[in-house]
């Protein structure tokens, strides 16, 4: 819930990041410092819980409620946290390897439940904290010190596991765009269910220039798509490419030729219940398309954490006791002197 008080991103910092120089998630902490303060929260409603890896240091760094956890369990106790106080607002915090492999489980079935959370995913594509293991979202062929001759297996692609789990918030920036950063952070916080947002960072001991298209401003001009929802797709240095329907799929268009004018490009819908546009757009790749950043699918619906205490109300208004000392006294009772 908003706070009428004025924050800065001062009110949200603590600690000294211990992360390595150039470290994605040193810019995803500023953004997310930044976000909160926008949001309007206050510290004391907010609570940041995590896993195990690099990113899930991130509390330490919060002055906020934080829960440093167990490996892949930041979304189970995230659950916990906000069932049992759901005037918290919650913010998770997992890498690739913590949200997708050993906390995978949970990952999907938070988006199933649609819990009240705002789930960061930070993808570098390796285990970085364990040094250099490959991860679930690993390319194939990737070359680490656990597949030292290049896995033989696809990777996860964190926006199909949201949609096929029937999520209804999905997101994406690069940790080193500040401004996508915070708007993306904004609208996840003011979704009310599971948000997911996908953070593309470079570690830069393991796997550095994994997500080189995309990281410098140049290089998202060229190669990136900001959705925005009722605005229509374009993208390019100077907004000269829009995407079309091409059948079933997407195809990119240049305007000006063959006729095409800005009148013919896809707008996006980012609150459409039917996701198949939203799931296509968050699967393009290069380098025949641009890779969608922005708000990509935001979509209400029925909240776990809610549905679990309307059903506790609804309960306790059935029952003919409310108290455990009236529980006691709904059987027979005697006393023995």
């Amino acid at each position: 819930m908003a706070n009428e008080c004025k924050y800065t991103a001062q009110d949200f910092k603590a600690g000294q990041p211990r992360w390595c120089p150039g470290c994605g998630d040193h810019a995803l902490l500023a953004a997310l410092h930044k976000a909160m303060a926008e949001i309007g929260v206050a510290p004391h409603n907010t609570a940041v819980i995590s896993g195990i890896g690099c990113s899930s240091r991130l509390p330490y760094y919060m002055n906020t409620y934080g829960f440093h956890t167990i490996h892949g369990r930041a979304a189970a106790i995230a659950t916990g946290a906000k069932v049992a106080n759901p005037d918290l607002t919650i913010w998770q915090i997992s890498g690739d390897g913590d949200g997708l492999a050993i906390g995978g489980n949970h990952f999907i079935h938070a988006m199933r439940r649609n819990i009240d959370l705002n789930m960061i995913l930070l993808n570098n594509r390796v285990y970085g904290l364990t040094k250099g293991q490959y991860s679930p979202t690993s390319v194939r062929g990737f070359v680490s010190k656990s597949s030292p001759y290049g896995t033989v297996e696809d990777p996860f692609r964190p926006a199909e596991l949201c949609f096929g789990a029937r999520g209804h918030f999905f997101a994406r920036c690069v940790a080193v765009d500040a401004p996508g950063c915070v708007e993306v952070l904004k609208a996840a916080a003011k979704h009310k269910g599971a948000s997911v947002t996908e953070v593309l960072q470079n570690c830069v001991i393991f796997n550095d220039g994994t997500h080189a298209d995309v990281y410098t401003k140049e290089g998202r001009a060229k190669n990136a798509i900001y959705l925005k929802h009722g605005e229509p797709m374009l993208f390019g240095e100077n907004n000269e490419f829009g995407l079309m329907q091409e059948g079933f799929g997407l195809k990119v268009v240049k305007l000006g030729e063959n006729g095409i004018t800005e009148k013919d490009i896809l707008v996006h819908d980012a609150h459409s219940e039917d996701c198949t546009l939203q799931l296509k757009l968050a699967m393009m790749e290069g380098p025949d398309f641009p890779i969608a950043l922005g708000v990509i699918r935001d979509v209400d619906a029925p909240t776990y954490n809610d549905a679990v205490h309307q059903q506790i109300e609804e309960v306790k208004q059935q029952k003919k006791y409310h108290t455990f000392a009236e529980l006691l006294e709904t059987n027979d009772i005697w006393e023995v002197k």
